[in-house]
């Protein structure tokens, strides 16, 4: 298989940063779906620092869902299996290249007790990869953000197009990525740049204008006519909007008969510099998932689904960044129009 020699090397940094070690076990889990050039890229790079890696291969789920699914976080392919759940666990280190990823899956609270360390490589194109290598210091901004927002009472966000929506954040469940995992039983993700709260059931209110060119990453699409989303007790209960904007998100929510697609996932922002809105734009719809547009800095990161924290569990997924608006945290700003302060 070709690829960049560009490519190898950004897999190296990433391993680098999350502190492989020559003789290390590595496990690379994969599906029958994940993108191969990834996982030969993933392999070579360990091999080239001396590790030793294991691929472990389970089959792609057949899909179960009345619609088409994607980035969820939650990936199915695992099924709780206990010969690949016992060679994982035989690994400091996971790299995590299942299709949608294991976030959000079921097995890996456990994964993470055993005290692996898992890194979660999104399933894009490894061009996208290399542009958003993480570096030194990417850690810095998303920590601060998370300290912020563990200790705030209220979010608000607002914007010149008719965005008002409130989070109570008392006992939301906070974390952030910047790209790298360096410690026992830890989780992140690349492309990293990026902070997320689950709140608690019951917290969030208000109305949600998704302007043109906003992005529904689950339609790997930018807004070309507002849609106006009404959320009450965490549920959007109204969805207002002419076009194929508001008609794809009113048939999609409405598939899955389920009250909790409608529900608030999570609320946070972007912190990635590097991260370039236009890219959704750059390559064919089958090579991207448009993860990296989650981290654009300044956009406020609005998601609906799974929010096990509040209670909440199903498929129905929406990412949508959300640009142009300002957020606060207690009164004070720390995103103002879309640019992080």
């Amino acid at each position: 298989m070709e690829w960049q020699a560009g490519w190898q090397d950004a897999f190296e940094e990433v391993l680098r940063l999350c502190r492989v070690q020559p003789g290390e076990p590595v496990a690379v889990l994969a599906e029958t779906l994940s993108r191969p050039v990834n996982l030969h890229l993933a392999e070579a790079a360990l091999h080239r620092l001396g590790a030793r890696p294991v691929r472990v291969t389970v089959p792609s789920p057949r899909p179960t869902a009345p619609v088409q699914v994607r980035s969820t976080g939650a990936s199915r392919a695992l099924a709780g299996h206990p010969g690949a759940l016992a060679a994982i666990a035989a690994c400091p280190l996971l790299l995590d290249l299942t299709v949608e990823g294991l976030l959000h899956a079921p097995e890996l609270p456990g994964i993470l007790k055993a005290g692996t360390r898992m890194l979660m490589v999104s399933d894009e194109h490894p061009e996208t990869l290399e542009r958003l290598v993480p570096r030194e210091g990417d850690d810095a901004p998303v920590k601060a953000a998370v300290k912020r927002l563990r200790a705030a009472k209220l979010m608000r966000v607002t914007s010149e197009a008719g965005t008002d929506l409130s989070v109570a954040m008392e006992g939301a469940a906070t974390a952030g990525v910047w790209g790298w995992t360096d410690r026992p039983g830890t989780v992140a993700h690349w492309p990293g740049g990026v902070v997320v709260s689950f709140p608690r059931a019951g917290t969030v209110n208000g109305r949600l204008v998704l302007d043109a060119g906003d992005v529904n990453l689950t339609f790997k699409r930018y807004l070309e006519r507002p849609v106006t989303l009404t959320i009450e007790d965490d549920h959007v209960t109204r969805i207002e909007g002419t076009g194929a904007d508001a008609e794809m998100t009113r048939r999609y929510l409405e598939a899955w008969g389920d009250r909790a697609a409608y529900a608030v996932s999570h609320v946070g922002w972007g912190l990635n510099p590097r991260a370039r809105y236009e890219a959704l734009a750059m390559l064919d719809k089958a090579e991207t998932n448009g993860t990296e547009l989650r981290a654009v800095a300044g956009n406020f990161l609005f998601s609906t689904g799974a929010n096990e924290f509040a209670g909440r569990h199903t498929e129905g997924h929406f990412d949508i960044p959300v640009f142009n608006t300002t957020i606060t945290l207690d009164g004070e700003a720390v995103v103002e129009r879309g640019r992080v302060l």
